[in-house]
């Protein structure tokens, strides 16, 4: 079969580890490249022989060469884009997080179905060699009773807000703040593994931007309780854990699941690390390939479900938090 022929939306430090992992997968072809400012586009095409660049999104939607689009964009643009492209037959692999509530996440699919082509979340963490160890291993610990997760990753844009450079990670405008950039990574796996809780309450610390420095939240199942702490604006170098009757599993940082081991209750511990590329974004790139050769437009990992609770989710808490985006208005 063919090469998928990708364009690409966006120009930070994501899209460059995105195409630097594309490099070694054989069926990715990079083939267009959109930026709203023809030198940054330029660059782009320069440095990956990109043979299509543009600056206006309708002639790259008409292009019919290509096949599918990865969206990398503000989450504020990430609804109106990917509904662009879907309807002109490209298959979506938009970034986390999907979209800027609900809403906008549900007519994403919906549209998706009407065009028979695939949807899916770029959540790398959810298909991670490791995670599925996780998934695979849990058993060993018994009844699951709480599950905490940490991710707190002070921004070097932070500094620059300090010093009243209001940059793109602190725009409320753009549907950004620590729960959509930071939190969300504590959410999905927590949605992978036990689905959706029954309550959620939660807390944060707003910036004057009008967006979450950091926060917490406690979700609350049948059973159990898990537990989620975020930041933009401080460090944390606290594992996260799975806590069950006859043992943990724990994750050394949440948004990599890079090492992984469980202790027993006798203390004896099992090694679960399996083999995954540093530049872990291949998994994503390849399970999103192996979906359109195989004519599926819903992914079984990063399921559309899933992604709809986890925006359901952040959307409770952002209402609990008093945190409204433009986009919430529309």
């Amino acid at each position: 079969m063919k090469k998928i022929k990708f364009g690409v939306i966006g120009s930070n430090f994501i899209v460059k580890n995105f195409l630097e992992a594309s490099k070694y997968i054989n069926d990715f072809e990079l083939f267009a490249f959109y930026s709203r400012n023809f030198d940054t586009a330029k660059s782009f095409q320069d440095k990956y022989n990109i043979k299509h660049i543009y600056t206006n999104l309708d002639e790259m939607a008409n292009n019919d060469e290509i096949d599918a689009i990865y969206i990398a964009s503000p989450n504020s643009l990430h609804h109106s884009q990917a509904i662009k492209f879907l309807k002109n037959k490209k298959h979506v692999l938009c970034e986390k997080s999907l979209a800027s509530n609900t809403s906008e996440v549900k007519n994403m699919f919906k549209v998706a179905k009407e065009n028979n082509v695939l949807l899916m979340e770029a959540m790398r963490l959810t298909i991670l060699p490791n995670f599925l160890q996780v998934k695979k291993n849990i058993y060993k610990i018994g009844k699951v009773r709480r599950y905490f997760a940490n991710h707190c990753q002070y921004s070097s844009r932070y500094d620059q807000y300090k010093n009243g450079i209001i940059l793109n990670a602190f725009k409320n405008e753009l549907s950004n703040g620590s729960l959509m950039d930071i939190g969300v990574y504590c959410i999905h796996p927590l949605v992978s593994l036990f689905g959706k809780p029954n309550k959620v309450f939660s807390n944060a610390y707003m910036l004057d931007s009008g967006v979450d420095g950091q926060g917490s939240a406690i979700f609350k199942y049948n059973d159990m309780d898990a537990l989620i702490m975020y930041s933009k604006i401080s460090n944390s170098s606290i594992p996260s854990e799975i806590q069950g009757e006859n043992g943990s599993i724990i994750i050394d940082k949440i948004n990599k699941f890079s090492n992984v081991k469980l202790i027993y209750k006798d203390g004896s511990i099992e090694d679960l690390t399996t083999n995954q590329d540093e530049n872990d974004m291949c998994y994503e790139i390849n399970e999103f390939i192996g979906l359109i050769k195989s004519n599926q437009i819903l992914s079984t990992l990063n399921t559309k479900e899933n992604s709809i609770t986890v925006m359901s989710l952040m959307d409770e808490i952002r209402s609990q938090i008093c945190l409204t985006y433009p986009a919430d208005k529309l």
